[in-house]
């Protein structure tokens, strides 16, 4: 748990920076745009499926068929609507950064706090690019197969949060890993820090749920992937070198 609090700090520590403030906006806003134009042309058809869908339940018709309750009925869809629209928003602002901004954060916190760490090119970009399009299709079948427990009262709070989690995690640790370590490092810092990849992205999906503050959680998810990354690698490298017992004793 302390390697991943120090991953946040480091995040909100590198997120002041100007080049971080730029990579924050520009990649919502192109998400925002590609959502806003699907909605306005796809919107009515969407809110006539979904209300289409409620009329079904015996609740929902209940409502519309009191004057009162009908208008909470139509503002209703348009909630439901909106708790999707966010959610696809951050997504598409996610891989955006994962695919495009991901060598320009990995950059910028390996200069400032990992200088002397070596680039072994262990991954690349047509990785990163298969990488999120697996990550996406996963997301999506697993969105779907658990969407009927989504109307269950103590599930529909938990059940978003695993799906970001792990959308977060499987997401930008390959990112974070590629330029510095080695294939042979990155495969086994993936599976050795399994436990703590999924915290990390459990973490930032529940900071993703604050209003605001999930604008911010794109960009400071690759940093804290990165920063938490690069961390681990720098630590496996000691522990391989000549004298590493003698120096993790020191450390101790």
């Amino acid at each position: 748990m302390r390697e991943i609090f120090e991953a946040l700090l480091g995040a909100l520590a590198s997120l002041v920076h100007p080049r971080m403030w730029l990579l924050m906006i520009w990649p919502m806003a192109v998400a925002l745009i590609i959502w806003s134009v699907l909605a306005v042309i796809f919107g009515h058809q969407v809110f006539d499926a979904v209300q289409t869908h409620l009329a079904a339940t015996e609740v929902y018709r209940s409502m519309v068929d009191i004057w009162p309750l009908s208008a909470m009925a139509t503002i209703l869809v348009w909630v439901l609507l909106a708790m999707v629209f966010i959610p696809l928003v951050l997504v598409t602002a996610s891989l955006i950064i994962s695919v495009v901004s991901m060598p320009v954060i990995i950059r910028h916190v390996a200069a400032d706090r990992y200088p002397q760490l070596e680039r072994r090119q262990g991954g690349s970009l047509a990785g990163s690019v298969w990488n999120a399009t697996a990550t996406l299709v996963i997301l999506m079948l697993l969105a779907l197969g658990t969407l009927p427990l989504w109307l269950m009262p103590f599930l529909w709070p938990v059940i978003p949060v695993l799906l970001f989690g792990f959308f977060n995690q499987r997401l930008f640790r390959y990112d974070a890993l590629a330029e510095h370590a080695d294939a042979a490092e990155l495969r086994e810092l993936l599976v050795a820090c399994r436990g703590q990849w999924w915290g990390l992205g459990i973490v930032l999906a529940v900071l993703g749920h604050v209003p605001v503050l999930g604008f911010f959680v794109p960009v400071l998810g690759g940093l804290a992937f990165t920063h938490f990354g690069l961390a681990r690698l720098q630590a496996l490298r000691l522990t391989r070198r000549p004298g590493a017992r003698l120096i993790e004793g020191v450390l101790a």
